[in-house]
């Protein structure tokens, strides 16, 4: 039979009240210095006593001192207490300091292809953080799997999470210097049907895309791609390997396209692919790991769509 291990069930407060009586040693001295009355401080020095079923100080007419028992409670729990206001301090400065360890999931795609750059810019920046990245298109419970933020593509919001906008996504066009040697390049939208399209998330048969041109017009087009793709990393990849033109978010093709990999075909036709947002635990603050990288993700994708606008 296992014996039955008893808990501490006094304050906080009456033990750390005990301690300063032992450190200064006096009631007087101790009230002083907590900011209390002698009777407040004795009255917690009997609470703690009676809570513990131990007697802890020896009273005198004068002067109180620690019993044997009493001596050695104060050793463990001064150290305990200053293994608390290290931890206090650990977790106030996890809102001010940004430093630590942070997970972050997001899609597939977009942790391929957009996250590698980012991250290896916010690591100069932020040399004290870590960073653990989950590249998934399951949308994983952040609180289930100690995910600290979340980045989230399309329209879809999740309730019990804090959520700020990033940046609104747009879903173009694109093709190879390869492909458009062979092919040449589009000039109406109507002539997407005589190309080889590659399109993701897309059910089997003709799909219909809307495409807008940023000055109030939209177009419906009917197409039947030759390739389908579950995922943008992959439509990214078959585009660049020629096999015809690519239908995917400005974000996945940016590399590609400041390289001279890839070309924007029609521009500035594209379809509103929703919003990106920054998903994160609901509470008072955000620690400072995860709120400096959320801004440095929006910066960093305000940067570079500022300097490649397509």
């Amino acid at each position: 039979m296992v014996a039955r291990t008893e808990t501490f069930g006094g304050s906080l407060d009456d033990l750390r009240a005990f301690c300063t009586v032992v450190d200064l040693g006096t009631v007087t001295a101790a009230a002083a210095s907590l900011r209390e009355t002698k009777g407040s401080v004795s009255r917690r020095l009997t609470r703690l006593e009676a809570s513990l079923g131990a007697t802890l100080m020896a009273r005198h007419p004068r002067a109180v001192s620690p019993t044997a028992e009493g001596l050695a409670f104060y050793a463990k729990a001064q150290e305990c207490l200053g293994l608390l206001d290290e931890a206090a301090e650990t977790a106030r400065d996890a809102r001010t300091v940004p430093a630590g360890h942070l997970r972050v999931t997001t899609a597939v795609d977009f942790g391929i292809e957009v996250m590698p750059e980012i991250i290896t810019s916010f690591r100069v920046a932020y040399p004290h953080i870590t960073v653990e990245m989950l590249n998934t298109d399951t949308r994983l419970d952040l609180a289930a799997n100690r995910i600290d933020l979340a980045l989230r593509l399309g329209d879809a919001e999740e309730t019990g999470y804090r959520a700020a906008l990033i940046m609104d996504i747009r879903i173009a066009l694109y093709a190879s210097p390869a492909y458009l040697a062979r092919r040449p390049a589009p000039g109406r939208l109507s002539e997407l049907a005589d190309h080889d399209m590659i399109l993701s998330r897309e059910r089997p048969g003709v799909a219909g895309i809307l495409l807008a041109d940023g000055l109030g017009h939209t177009e419906q087009v009917a197409l039947d791609p030759v390739v389908r793709v579950s995922d943008f990393a992959a439509a990214l990849r078959m585009t660049l390997a020629g096999a015809g033109i690519g239908h995917m978010p400005e974000a996945v093709a940016a590399r590609s396209m400041e390289t001279g990999a890839l070309v924007r075909v029609l521009a500035p036709w594209a379809t509103d692919g929703g919003a990106m947002r920054a998903l994160s635990l609901a509470g008072r603050e955000l620690p400072a790991r995860v709120r400096v990288f959320r801004d440095h993700v929006r910066t960093e994708m305000a940067r570079r769509f500022a300097a490649n606008p397509g």
